[in-house]
C-alpha cells in the first residue's frame, strides 16, 4: 500500500481480501484465484488501481494505487472528485485539503468543475492559492482564494489559460501595490482585461 495509504487502510484492505471467502491461510494456493481477490479490491470507491500476488513462501501481497481527490464537492450531498473527474467518497479516515466546490453541482454532470479543479490541481500558483470553486446556475464558474476576500468571476471556461495569466498577472500586481483587499469582485470573463469591484 505504501506510506500515503490515508484513504484506506491496511485494515480495510484486508477485510476485502477476506470478505465472502474462507481464510486465505486455509486454502491451497492452487486454488486461490487472484484475479478475483483484485476485483474484490478494486470494487472498493477508493481504490484506482490493485494487483494481488503471491510470494513463493505462499504470502498474499496486494499493491494498491488508491484514488487521488482534486475538489471536495459539498452540494447536496458531499463526495470528492478525483484526479480522473469520477467520484470519490468522503474518508473517514482523512480529509484531503483540496478546494470546496459549492452552487449547482450534480454528480451527474461534474465536467465543467472538473475541468477548472484539474487546472487549478496542474498550475502551482493556482494550488496554493484556490480555496472553493462555485459553479453558477448558468454553468459558469466563479472562485476564491486563500487570505483575500474577494471574489474571481472566471465566466465560462473557454481561453481558461489565458484567464488564468489575466489573472496571475492582476495578482501580483495587486500585491506588490498592496490594493488586493479593497476589492470585492475580480472579473476575467472579457478577453484582455481585469475588470475589479471595489468594496
Amino acid at each position: 500500500m505504501g506510506e500515503n495509504n490515508l484513504f484506506i487502510t491496511e485494515t480495510t484492505v484486508s477485510k476485502l481480501l477476506i470478505q465472502n471467502q474462507r481464510t486465505v491461510a486455509e486454502q491451497p494456493k492452487e486454488i486461490i484465484d487472484l484475479n478475483e481477490l483484485e476485483i474484490a479490491l478494486k470494487s472498493h470507491p477508493m481504490i484506482k488501481k490493485a494487483e494481488v500476488f503471491m510470494s513463493v513462501n505462499a504470502e498474499l501481497s496486494a499493491e494498491i494505487e488508491q484514488k487521488r481527490p482534486i475538489a471536495r464537492v459539498h452540494a447536496n450531498a458531499s463526495y470528492y472528485v478525483d484526479d480522473e473527474g469520477s467520484v470519490m467518497p468522503l474518508s473517514p479516515n482523512y480529509s484531503a485539503r483540496v478546494p470546496l466546490v459549492t452552487g449547482n453541482v450534480k454528480k451527474s454532470n461534474l465536467d465543467i468543475v472538473y475541468q477548472f479543479a484539474k487546472a487549478v490541481d496542474e498550475d502551482e500558483f493556482l494550488k496554493k492559492h484556490v480555496i472553493e470553486i462555485r459553479q453558477n446556475d448558468d454553468n459558469t464558474i466563479d472562485f476564491r482564494i486563500r487570505q483575500n476576500d474577494f471574489i474571481v468571476h472566471l465566466g465560462t471556461l473557454n481561453q481558461l489559460e489565458k484567464k488564468i495569466n489575466n489573472f496571475k498577472a492582476f495578482y501580483q500586481k495587486g500585491l506588490k501595490d498592496k490594493i488586493l483587499d479593497t476589492y470585492k469582485k475580480v472579473n476575467l470573463k472579457f478577453d484582455k482585461q481585469v475588470i475589479c469591484t471595489k468594496k
